[in-house]
């Protein structure tokens, strides 16, 4: 009994000891946003005079201000005249740079996709999870898989169906979210990666291998297609012909050479689309769940006006970053005049919408003058510019985007019991696009970042760009 009594004391004062030590544990205060205007990305109009109630990083209320209690110790943050939206999505994003991330929450983007993964992406979104790194969340696909004539180095290099295979499980014991694939994959291998994601649940996106096409690409699962890559070919009049001769000179081609042959037969095809075949192939995109990231942003900087070069977003950008920009545009092929894709990719775009095509937004960072934060803003334009309305070209960067990843519960919407992550706006984005650029305030996962600490946060990374 003695044995029993003293054993009981002692758990009774560890336990009273460890309840006083989390007592002791500072919880944040509440965050309260009144009388602000919320735009969700539902759908649904905007709700005026709304106060929005954040505990920890999750939204605990929202309704009208005049209905929501206010806890007594939250930090108030006054919404009049301001217009919140969720955080924003760049679906397409490639960024090496870990002291430049600052760059996409200061722009409002709280989630990007990492298009082509490295080990370090891994320990980012580990980093992000649990709370040491202040960035945006992560989603990341794999290493490249690529024919043997890969055009980019260090991609996987995929010949045959058992080896497509191979690569997939690869990229699935690795931790990576998706399989990457890309633009020369013979078609057996293709067949594999294909036939192997959809036995282990994970998907698989990106170019569509010019032997495979974009209808079988959709046929066989491929979840999202970027840049709208292979569409031209494959709404052309003349598509056996001018897929033939891409293979073909894309087989007797240096790598280096492989974008500039695509965008050649590209051009070449759209001078033959075919609006039949056009709508048909919408419409199996459509029945078939077939995402696309359109990336206008590169077509605008790439083949463009060419005027970026005096970008004053420039000065953020790591100077390597810089230099080889400055070379791409040098290199930029002029067989088409300037602008001439862009209105092109923004008429397919147009009729994709119409046909009921899923969009996302993504903006291809690190690429050509794609700047990583600012140019998903750029994209949401353009993205109107083709035809789809301000809250359609929002939802593409929030509710799409959440719907995309599966997790529709937490992300991509203001609602109750969702997370944290928003962005407070100085002026209505449904009257005009481009005020999602004129930020207030970000919150990511309930954490409120203010003005004058993104303007800090913008300020530290020109510095570290060597720029005053």
């Amino acid at each position: 009994m003695l044995i029993n009594s003293y054993v009981f004391l002692s758990l009774l004062v560890i336990t009273t000891t460890l309840f006083a030590q989390i007592d002791k544990v500072p919880q944040p205060k509440p965050l309260a946003i009144t009388h602000v205007t919320v735009i969700d990305a539902t759908g649904k109009e905007a709700q005026a005079d709304t106060t929005v109630i954040i505990i920890g990083e999750r939204i605990t209320a929202l309704g009208k201000a005049s209905e929501v209690a206010v806890p007594k110790d939250a930090r108030i943050v006054d919404g009049k005249g301001k217009f919140l939206i969720p955080g924003l999505w760049d679906m397409h994003a490639h960024w090496r740079e870990k002291a430049y991330l600052p760059l996409f929450t200061v722009n409002g983007v709280t989630g990007i996709r990492i298009m082509w993964g490295f080990p370090e992406h891994l320990t980012w979104r580990k980093e992000d999870t649990d709370g040491s790194l202040l960035g945006p969340r992560f989603v990341v696909a794999g290493n490249i898989l690529d024919g043997p004539n890969a055009r980019l180095a260090g991609s996987t290099l995929v010949a045959t169906e058992k080896e497509g295979r191979k690569a997939v499980r690869t990229t699935k014991r690795d931790g990576y979210d998706c399989v990457k694939v890309y633009s020369v994959l013979p078609a057996e291998a293709y067949s594999g990666i294909a036939a192997e994601a959809k036995e282990l649940g994970i998907p698989f996106v990106g170019h569509v291998p010019a032997a495979v096409g974009a209808a079988r690409a959709s046929d066989m699962g491929q979840k999202s297609i970027e840049h709208l890559w292979d569409v031209p070919l494959a709404c052309s009049s003349r598509e056996e012909e001018e897929r033939k001769a891409y293979l073909d000179d894309i087989a007797k081609s240096p790598p280096r050479e492989h974008l500039l042959i695509y965008l050649r037969h590209a051009a070449k095809s759209m001078d033959s689309y075919d609006e039949k075949k056009a709508e048909a192939l919408f419409a199996l995109f459509v029945k078939n769940g077939t995402w696309h990231v359109p990336t206008l942003t590169v077509y605008a900087a790439y083949l463009g006006d060419k005027q970026v070069t005096d970008d004053p977003r420039l000065k953020y950008m790591p100077p390597e970053l810089r230099q080889r920009w400055a070379q791409d545009m040098k290199d930029c092929p002029d067989f088409a005049e300037p602008g001439w894709f862009l209105r092109k990719h923004k008429a397919l775009v147009s009729s994709m919408h119409k046909a009921g095509v899923k969009l996302l937004a993504g903006t291809d960072a690190e690429s050509t003058y794609s700047f990583p934060g600012f140019s998903l803003h750029d994209e949401m334009a353009l993205l109107v510019e083709a035809g789809l309305s301000p809250m359609e070209a929002l939802q593409t960067a929030t509710r799409n985007s959440a719907e995309f990843l599966g997790r529709e519960k937490d992300l991509g919407t203001v609602e109750t019991g969702k997370l944290a992550d928003l962005v407070l706006l100085d002026a209505d984005p449904l009257k005009d696009i481009k005020n999602t650029e004129k930020i207030a305030a970000v919150i990511t996962g309930g954490k409120l970042l203010t003005r004058q600490a993104l303007d800090k946060m913008l300020a530290e990374v020109q510095a570290l760009a060597g720029n005053k």
